[in-house]
């Protein structure tokens, strides 16, 4: 079985989205599935066309010349691009079914080559288009974008011949659409427990290096958005270090909040308390989750996190971590029967009580990340939640060998 993947970016770009991609392949290749990967022209980082990362060949589609500043326009050109490319790549490694991934403008081009080729497609839904713009400050709920973003994916999702999603709160949204529910699959976020070291002792070193040879660490590792809610959990610190004197933050990463999180922490006294990491190689990472004893995720409540799971809580309690996250849609999904803390989302004052009780109750620490990473290992591994493509991919191959017969 041949399947070729339709991506909004990969690595080497560092995100959750090129993360949870590379479990994916990494999982359907040990299957013993061909798969073959083509990025449209939002993948923009610079190297070579095919570009081999992490033993996978990526094929990759150059961004078109932006002709005009009009809306929609430059997306047309990137889909037209992104047709073009993956109709010569299917023509090349004959596939037998296009799977593409999030965004919609991935998933358009690949329709009109499916039906152009006769090949299957499958949509995965990773998170609506129009509830990314939103969440960056890119249009409103309410305005023409949005509702035009959003009528692409009905558009998208009926006519795709099945869909995968990552979590139940896209599934409902989608049945709410008019989407049968028995052509949705969800295939959820995971990690592979395997390359997470739950052992590994605290790097001293580094925590010298940083500044953390402290009571407690809290710790957020991933994309600096605001959706991500970090500017509360900075703020939050301002309380909080009265009632703990000895706690610090430490943030690892980066991103369109970056500079404004560092002027809040600095505006706020807290240069000593809040440790800005930087970006840290993905490989690397595990040195800083050796640090952290409780990993902190703020998201604030909005239509994208009520909807969508993100994978980083997860790699925490893989790491047997303790996790306290807002109560979320997204978040409640994954934290539950003792595997962590929830708190209100955008409310501050639960933020630091619970936080202070959480480090009060660092005898129950043990139990709760004994069941946390119990979770992963048994329902949340890649090939777990892998293995639910395989009914999906099969019942479409079936129906194309009948189509075929007639």
């Amino acid at each position: 079985m041949k399947i070729l993947h339709v991506l909004d970016h990969s690595v080497p770009l560092q995100s959750g989205y090129s993360f949870r991609t590379l479990g994916i392949l990494r999982e359907q290749n040990r299957l013993g599935w061909e798969t073959v990967h083509l990025t449209t022209p939002r993948h923009v980082a610079p190297g070579p066309d095919p570009e081999t990362v992490d033993g996978l060949v990526f094929h990759r589609t150059r961004a078109a010349p932006r002709r005009s500043a009009l809306p929609g326009l430059a997306e047309l050109a990137e889909m037209r691009a992104t047709a073009a490319r993956l109709e010569e790549i299917a023509r090349r490694c004959r596939p037998d079914i296009l799977h593409a991934h999030s965004p919609v403008l991935n998933a358009l081009p690949t329709l009109r080559v499916g039906r152009r080729l006769g090949l299957p497609v499958v949509y995965e839904v990773r998170a609506f288009w129009e509830d990314a713009a939103v969440s960056a400050n890119d249009g409103a709920a309410s305005g023409l974008r949005y509702r035009l973003s959003k009528a692409a994916e009905s558009f998208a999702l009926r006519r795709a011949d099945a869909i995968t999603t990552i979590c139940e709160g896209l599934r409902s949204d989608m049945v709410r659409r008019g989407i049968p529910a028995e052509k949705i699959t969800v295939v959820p976020n995971a990690v592979d427990a395997q390359r997470f070291d739950p052992d590994r002792r605290r790097d001293a070193e580094l925590a010298a290096r940083l500044g953390l040879d402290c009571e407690i660490v809290l710790g957020f590792i991933g994309s600096f958005y605001r959706y991500e809610g970090l500017d509360i959990l900075i703020r939050a610190m301002t309380e909080l270090r009265k009632r703990r004197p000895g706690v610090r933050l430490l943030l690892a990463g980066g991103g369109p909040e970056d500079a404004v999180l560092r002027q809040l922490s600095a505006a706020l006294g807290l240069e000593d308390t809040v440790i800005f990491a930087g970006r840290v190689p993905h490989d690397e990472v595990d040195r800083l989750y050796s640090l952290v004893d409780l990993f902190v995720y703020p998201r604030r409540r909005m239509r994208l996190t009520e909807l969508v799971t993100p994978l980083k809580p997860l790699e925490s309690m893989a790491m047997r971590r303790v996790v306290a996250a807002s109560n979320v849609g997204g978040h409640r999904e994954l934290i539950a029967d003792g595997t962590g803390y929830l708190f209100d989302a955008d409310n501050i004052d639960d933020l630091v009580a619970t936080l202070d009780r959480a480090i009060g109750e660092r005898q129950n620490w043990p139990e709760i990340t004994r069941r946390a990473l119990e979770y992963v290992r048994t329902k949340r591994s890649w090939a777990s939640s892998v293995s639910r493509y395989e009914p999906v991919y099969r019942s479409l191959l079936a129906r194309q060998s009948e189509r075929r017969q007639d």
